[in-house]
């Protein structure tokens, strides 16, 4: 036998040639008839698909002890994200919200019931606090989610403050953000976010008759998009022109207006645009017949979105399509990324855990909304009642982890996408009923295999233009290979 074959994935990736991925997520296309010989033994030593598939220890012609040896090393740099254990702590303020979105994923209240039955106190804030600055991770951010948090913006103050005091002890790096609808941002807040260097997320679903539809007030009276980009102007004002960052969510009316939807960051001077699928919780689940799409028209609408965002790249705006920007840093680098949502084991707790109002904690932001649905299957426990061993370190969670390694679990084990992708226990749950489901019949699945699939041919061109928009992405720098991005204004 002239070598040995090592641990590989493969796929058809067209009629003509098949992808074969290694352990570590490095790929390499060859043609049918290559293939054959690879799997066949009678690949000539010298030709350039040998080398190759040497060069990513698919194969090895000399001892295979050392090509471990460097798999080893490739892998414990592609899973170092899980070295630091939960750094993104998530904090509910108030479920209270003075917006109306027709997805509504978190079950929000409306600002005129029952305003403190819906907010934190601040002996729960405390308790959270304390809770937080015991993960061993050398980064901590906290991100106060809702409801909308400037409803009960004294519990967003109290947090911070004594999250930075705390720190004065604990030599962390702390980070701050608020993700808010931004209509009830006042100059107040503003000075404290920029005394605190807190930054600020919120949501830009499209142009002012889509966003409005999507994203309606409470008050009717008062149009959501013309306020929205007021207030990103006195933002902008306060905290510099990168203050703010936008996502959003894609409604059954954002389909087939992508494009117009990128168009409108373009032109609000947002640099990143995350293009995101409706979640299966709360409003989004309740409306689906009204809101919701078949995951097949979210992907066609994608691809032509990505490839607009790419020709606007290539045209010199510096502009980046976020979720293609993760799967590049999987692809075409030997690191990992922080995604929480797309982890294996997944990122539930161990990368990202949330704190409602009343001091229930859960393992991630959708098992929150599941709770909100009337199901606690992903309650970890309460900071009044439970101590940080007991919510990090319980067979519940340790259960959960282990049936959320892709390695193991039924068609990843084998999948060529397996180390770009992530599992989500609590969306196959709230899906299928199971934490580890179907992936045939999983939305979620066929979505992420279909983007990635393009996102490969993409790399297959091999396209100069190409290869620097991605670069550019992946470092998030808009100077790459000497051509310079125009920054937007």
């Amino acid at each position: 036998m002239s070598y040995k074959i090592l641990p590989f994935r493969f796929d058809r990736f067209n009629d003509n040639e098949v992808i074969i991925s290694n352990e570590v997520g490095e790929f390499i296309f060859i043609s049918n008839h290559e293939f054959e010989n690879f799997v066949n033994y009678k690949l000539d030593l010298q030709s350039e698909i040998f080398l190759d598939l040497k060069s990513k220890q698919i194969l090895t012609d000399t001892e295979i002890a050392p090509m471990v040896m460097i798999l080893a090393t490739k892998y414990r740099t592609k899973k170092n994200v899980l070295s630091n254990f939960t750094c993104l702590h998530m904090v509910v303020p108030t479920l209270r919200c003075n917006s109306n979105c027709i997805y509504c994923q978190v079950s929000r209240k409306d600002t005129v019931v029952e305003n403190d039955r819906f907010n934190m106190d601040k002996s729960t804030a405390k308790k959270i606090v304390d809770m937080i600055f015991q993960s061993p991770s050398p980064i901590i951010k906290i991100e106060f989610q809702g409801g909308d948090p400037l409803l009960n913006f004294e519990i967003v103050k109290y947090i911070t403050e004594y999250a930075e005091l705390c720190n004065l002890f604990k030599k962390k790096d702390l980070e701050f953000v608020i993700c808010t609808n931004l209509t009830l941002i006042t100059e107040k807040h503003l000075e404290f976010f920029k005394k605190h260097n807190v930054q600020i997320s919120t949501s830009i679903d499209g142009p002012r008759n889509l966003h409005v539809k999507n994203r309606p007030l409470l008050d009717t009276s008062i149009n959501s998009y013309d306020v929205l980009i007021d207030k990103i102007k006195l933002c902008r004002k306060y905290l510099g022109e990168n203050s703010v960052a936008a996502l959003m969510t894609t409604s059954k009316f954002s389909l087939n207006r992508f494009k117009e939807i990128i168009d409108e960051y373009v032109t609000s001077g947002v640099k990143t645009i995350f293009l995101r699928s409706l979640n299966p919780y709360g409003f989004a689940k309740r409306n689906e017949s009204s809101v919701g799409y078949k995951m097949d028209m979210f992907v066609e609408n994608y691809i032509e979105a990505l490839n607009y965002i790419i020709d606007i790249n290539i045209k010199g705006t510096y502009f980046i399509e976020y979720f293609a920007s993760l799967l590049l840093t999987r692809m075409l680098t030997p690191f990992s990324t922080g995604f929480v949502d797309m982890q294996s084991p997944a990122g539930v707790a161990i990368s990202g855990v949330i704190y409602n109002y009343n001091g229930n904690v859960y393992v991630s932001d959708e098992a929150r909304m599941l709770a909100a649905m009337g199901n606690d299957k992903f309650l970890m426990g309460n900071v009044h009642e439970n101590s940080y061993q007991e919510l990090f370190n319980s067979e519940f969670l340790h259960s959960l982890i282990k049936s959320s390694c892709l390695e193991c679990l039924p068609e990843c084990a084998s999948c060529v996408y397996q180390s770009f992708c992530g599992a989500d226990p609590v969306r196959n749950y709230s899906e299928q009923g199971d934490i580890i489901g179907n992936r045939p019949s999983s939305e979620l699945c066929k979505r992420n295999k279909k983007i990635m699939h393009y996102v490969l041919s993409l790399i297959k061109k091999k396209d100069d233009n190409l290869d620097k928009v991605f670069w550019s992405w992946i470092t998030k720098n808009p100077r790459i290979n000497d051509k310079v991005y125009r920054e937007l204004p």
